[in-house]
């Protein structure tokens, strides 16, 4: 689009990432542990963290990709999302007392403690490379949508918020991210309901109008209902969700950790709900805003510039509606949803760096130095993010977002189906546990060569035997590949003694002693 926003919303923009930067500043003076780097020493209350967990599932990603989603087909992609609480409702009272008691800092200390070492420098590697192959992505997304809003280069973008992503993190540590995730989690959702009530009240047609043409017109849909798993329909959503609900909320360090920085167990259990219940309404927000965007420019006077693509429509809506002052707002929320994402990663990062690697190979190593060494890690993350974003602009960043979703199925690596193994049995040991990950690592290669293609030439083209599904269910596959095969092949060797505490059943052992 080219545009050049007005001087009061460059402003606006300016003074909320120099804002975000003072934030870290602000509490680099606490940093003096690395206890308190990482889990803020167990002091933040539960709604602060709830609001947090929040702002860390809702990126840039959810602000440019669900409208798009939803202008483009229908709001599909939010039965993922719908089928969080109802995963986790039944099962966070359990997952947080378990990680507040058993682990230090790391997710994966639990894998190590119920499988041995090597399950959990497997778990570690799949979160890096999966939050890895991310970061970049959300970081770059955001620079185009602002470049084509303001007309600065994608370059200066991607440079200047990546410095603002490290130094908040590198000073602040997850103090000065899950506050900075509070105040960014109100501007996201200040920022849609602006767009949303200037789409329902601002246009020829009434609000109630507006919203029966979206459903007449069947953007708010979420079919095909066919049952098929070959096809992006309901059901592959739903079986999807409910496995992305279990990862990320019980085997995802961004999550877990948030869980060691409350005061109680039922203070982490209620910051979990909070961040569940929060994320569903503003991922349906977001959606309706798509749905309206397309009736807005279908049914009204209001057109789009030729050629224009549905992930161009909201950017372009922002830049030519809305008042001055209000762009201002909005981007500022676009930005703060991109910041609260890439920070917590940061430091999750160098929390699993320090925790499961550094520490491993230096286990003397004093607690000045394990500080040091997350600050260093903290920022390799930060520049090696920004570098990949650079990539991308040199790429051209064409099908960036369908790669990563490709790249999180095929990294999820069953390790939602190692935690429920070792949770759910305990007839399951470390030798069923490795050869249930050698069938999942042998079947995602299958999968992934059967249907990739370079150059409309699939790697590996085995004819009727190519893996026939959706690559969404590849990530499913995987988890229940490791649970079923693993506890299989468990039973062939010698059952082991396992610590009650690290399983579902010591859980309710303990509870019944209380009766």
């Amino acid at each position: 689009m080219g545009n050049t926003i007005h001087w009061i919303d460059s402003l606006i923009i300016s003074i909320s990432v120099i804002f975000t930067v003072g934030a870290g500043f602000y509490f680099a003076r606490r940093q003096k542990t690395s206890e308190r780097y990482f889990t803020g020493s167990k002091n933040i209350p539960a709604w602060a963290i709830g609001i947090s967990i929040f702002a860390t599932l809702i990126s840039s990603v959810t602000f440019l990709a669900y409208p798009a989603a939803a202008y483009k087909s229908n709001w599909i992609l939010l039965v993922q999302g719908l089928m969080v609480p109802m995963v986790l409702v039944t099962i966070i009272w359990v997952i947080v007392p378990l990680f507040r008691k058993v682990i230090r800092l790391s997710a994966y200390e639990y894998f190590e403690r119920r499988f041995g070492a090597f399950a959990r420098i497997y778990s570690a590697i799949a979160f890096i490379l999966t939050h890895f192959s991310k970061m970049g992505t959300v970081l770059f997304l955001l620079s185009v949508a602002m470049s084509s809003l303001t007309g600065l280069s994608v370059t200066t973008y991607i440079v200047s918020l990546g410095v603002a992503i490290i130094l908040l993190t590198l000073f602040g540590g997850i103090e000065a991210v899950i506050w900075m995730d509070v105040i960014q989690g109100f501007m996201l959702i200040g920022g849609g309901m602006l767009c949303l009530i200037i789409l329902l009240f601002g246009g020829e047609a009434s609000a109630g109008v507006m919203l029966s043409d979206a459903v007449s017109m069947g953007k708010i849909d979420f079919g095909p209902y066919n049952f098929s798993f070959a096809e992006l329909t309901f059901w592959v959503m739903v079986v999807n969700g409910i496995f992305y609900a279990l990862q990320k909320y019980t085997t995802d360090q961004t999550i877990v950790q948030r869980y060691l920085t409350a005061k109680t167990d039922n203070d982490a259990k209620r910051a979990g709900y909070i961040g569940i219940f929060t994320s569903v309404p503003v991922w349906a927000l977001f959606m309706l805003i798509g749905s309206l965007l397309y009736v807005y420019y279908h049914n009204g006077s209001a057109t789009l510039p030729e050629g224009i693509t549905a992930d161009g429509v909201f950017p372009y809506f922002i830049g030519t509606k809305l008042p001055v002052g209000v762009v201002g707002l909005v981007l500022s929320g676009l930005i703060a949803a991109a910041i609260s994402t890439l920070t917590s990663d940061t430091n999750c990062l160098a929390a699993i760096g320090v925790e499961d690697f550094y520490q491993r190979f230096n286990p003397d190593c004093t607690d000045k130095q394990r500080l040091n060494m997350g600050k260093l890690l903290v920022l390799i993350s930060g520049v090696a993010m920004t570098g990949v974003a650079l990539l991308y602009v040199a790429w051209g960043g064409e099908g960036v977002l369908g790669v990563v979703f490709e790249l999180y199925a095929i990294f999820s690596a069953g390790i939602v189906g190692i935690f429920m193994l070792g949770l759910l049995s305990r007839r399951a040991n470390w030798q069923g546990l490795y050869i249930g990950i050698g069938v999942c690592i042998a079947f995602t290669a299958y999968a992934v060569l059967t249907t990739t293609d370079i150059n409309d030439k699939l790697l590996l083209d085995l004819g009727k035997y190519n893996f026939p599904h959706h690559k969404y269910m590849l990530g499913v596959y995987s988890h229940l590949i490791v649970l079923i095969v693993g506890y299989i092949a468990s039973l062939f060797f010698k059952s082991e003694k396992v610590n009650e505490e690290l399983t579902i059943y010591g859980y309710f052992g303990k509870n019944s002693k209380r009766e």
